[in-house]
C-alpha cells in the first residue's frame, strides 16, 4: 500500500492513495458539480433560440470548439508538455495560437504547472489535486473546487526557469507567451467568431451572437471540460494501469475533451501519444496526431508500446 506522509496543513496525514472504491455521496457531489452548469447551459438553449442563438452560432461554435480543444490536447499537452511527437516549426507556433485562445494561461505557464502536476501527481506539491482537504463530502468538494478552478486564483506561481526551460529557449514560444502577444492571442478568440458571424449574417446582431457562443460560451464549456481533467478524473473512474496517484479514465469526458478522460494510462505513460490505448476507448487527439505523421507534419511520435502496457496493467 503507497502512502504519503506531509506536514503541511492540507496535507497533515497519513494518505492512502492506493486504489479503492469512493463512497456513493461523493460520486453524487462530482456529478453535481461537473452537470449542474452544463444543465444550465443547455436548460437556456430553448429561450434564446431564434434570437440569440442560430444554426450559424452553433456552425462556428462546432468548428472553433475543437481546433481550440486540439490546440490544448495535442498542442498544449502532448506535444509541448511531454514531446509524444516532433513538429515542423509552424505546426508548433499554430498549435500554440490555437491553445492561448482556449485561455487557459501562456502555453509556457500551462507546461509548467502541468509537468509539476506529474512531478507531485495527488502529493504535497501537485498545483491541483482534488484530495488536498482529504475525503468525505466538506473534504472532497473543498478539492473538487480547488482542482477545478481554485488553484488558478491562488499567489503560488510554478518557476518557469525549473519546468520549462526548453520552452524558454525557444524564441517563438517565448514570444507567444510575452503578456502583450499573449493578450493579443486572448484577444483573437473573440474577434474571430465576431467577424465570421459579421460577413456571414452581414448584420451586428448576427455578429454578436456568433462572438457569445463562439467565443464566451465556448470558452465555458472549453475550460469547464479540461478543468475536469484535473478534478474528476482524480476522484472517480476505472483504473487499467498501475500508476502511483489516482488518475482514472471518465469514459463520459472522452468526446468532449478529444480523448484527455484516459487520464489512467497517461499518468502510467506520460509520453504516449495515445492516452486511449483499449478496446472502445476513442481518442481523437491522437487521431490527429496520426494524421499529422501522415502528411509529414509530425514526426518521431511516440504511439504506445503493447509491452510496456502489459507490464502495468492492472491485474
Amino acid at each position: 500500500m503507497a502512502t504519503v506522509t506531509t506536514k503541511e496543513t492540507g496535507w497533515s496525514r497519513q494518505r492512502d492513495i492506493s486504489p479503492h472504491p469512493v463512497p456513493l455521496f461523493e460520486r453524487i457531489a462530482v456529478v453535481l458539480f461537473v452537470g449542474t452548469p452544463i444543465a444550465a447551459g443547455l436548460a437556456l438553449i430553448p429561450f434564446v433560440w431564434g434570437w440569440g442563438l442560430g444554426w450559424t452560432d452553433v456552425a462556428i461554435f462546432a468548428v472553433l470548439y475543437p481546433l481550440n480543444a486540439i490546440g490544448i490536447t495535442v498542442g498544449y499537452h502532448r506535444h509541448f508538455t511531454h514531446g509524444s511527437f516532433k513538429a515542423k516549426r509552424w505546426l508548433r507556433v499554430v498549435l500554440a495560437i490555437l491553445g492561448g485562445q482556449a485561455l487557459e494561461g501562456s502555453v509556457v505557464r500551462w507546461v509548467a504547472d502541468h509537468r509539476r502536476h506529474h512531478k507531485f501527481a495527488d502529493r504535497e506539491g501537485d498545483p491541483h489535486s482534488p484530495w488536498e482537504y482529504g475525503s468525505g463530502l466538506v473534504g472532497l468538494t473543498k478539492g473538487l473546487y480547488h482542482a477545478h478552478m481554485g488553484w488558478l486564483m491562488g499567489k503560488d506561481r510554478t518557476s518557469r526557469s525549473r519546468y520549462v526551460p526548453d520552452l524558454l529557449a525557444d524564441p517563438d514560444i517565448r514570444f507567444l507567451s510575452l503578456n502583450p502577444v499573449y493578450g493579443l492571442i486572448v484577444l483573437s478568440n473573440f474577434l474571430v467568431p465576431l467577424a465570421i458571424g459579421g460577413l456571414i449574417t452581414q448584420s451586428w446582431h448576427g455578429a454578436l451572437t456568433a462572438m457569445f457562443w463562439g467565443g464566451f460560451i465556448k470558452l465555458l464549456v472549453g475550460q469547464h471540460v479540461t478543468f475536469s481533467i484535473n478534478s474528476i478524473c482524480h476522484v472517480f473512474g476505472k483504473e487499467d494501469f498501475k500508476t502511483r496517484d489516482r488518475s482514472r479514465n471518465v469514459w463520459w469526458l472522452a468526446i468532449p475533451s478529444l480523448g484527455e478522460s484516459w487520464h489512467n494510462l497517461h499518468h502510467a505513460d506520460p509520453t504516449s501519444a495515445r492516452h486511449g490505448v483499449l478496446k472502445g476507448q476513442i481518442d481523437i487527439s491522437a487521431r490527429v496526431i496520426w494524421l499529422f505523421e501522415k502528411a509529414g507534419w509530425a514526426w518521431d511520435v511516440r504511439w504506445p508500446d503493447e509491452s510496456r502496457l502489459a507490464t502495468r496493467r492492472v491485474s
